[in-house]
């Protein structure tokens, strides 16, 4: 049962990822959450995000942020990075993973997603078919709701890296 929470990596940040070899393998879009995978939680688009969105266009590669905020929050990152964007997402359903697919003009065979939580993130994506990426939150300062979210990620992260181990 935990398995549907297992990432299907889990790595330091969005912004050490491999995309050069990822775009190899044939993946052709990104869907990125915001607050906490790409800047801290509320922080506006810094000039590192700016220069990584434009780095993975040149790669070829399409982006779509989305995220759970408001438009208020979502739209003016989105504009700074020039990406994609679905607000008020809901996730961990389904139907706003593959909506980002159509939007990039993807599918969820050659889409991957970049999140840093389990029950809304890696959940939705897995749940859509997407291929997930989970990394560590930017920044220890976040919401309320999610740092109890966090103690119950810890219990799934023990036994997702207990099985890693043993590949």
């Amino acid at each position: 049962m935990l398995e549907s929470f297992y990432p299907d990596e889990y790595l330091d940040s969005a912004y050490v990822i491999d995309y050069k070899k990822l775009s190899e393998e044939g993946y052709r879009g990104v869907l990125f959450d915001i607050d906490n995978t790409l800047v801290p939680h509320g922080a506006p688009a810094d000039e590192r995000a700016v220069a990584f969105f434009e780095m993975l266009r040149k790669m070829g590669f399409s982006t779509c942020l989305i995220s759970n905020n408001k438009k208020s929050r979502v739209q003016p990152f989105a504009d700074a990075v020039g990406s994609a964007y679905i607000e008020n997402a809901h996730k961990p359903s389904r139907k706003n993973y593959l909506e980002a697919c159509r939007k990039m003009g993807t599918d969820a065979k050659n889409t991957i997603f970049v999140g840093d939580q389990l029950f809304t993130d890696v959940y939705g994506a897995k749940r859509a078919g997407i291929r997930s990426i989970l990394v560590k939150p930017i920044h220890p300062k976040e919401e309320i709701q999610i740092v109890l979210k966090r103690y119950l990620e810890k219990i799934v992260l023990y036994f997702y890296r207990k099985k890693e181990k043993k590949k």
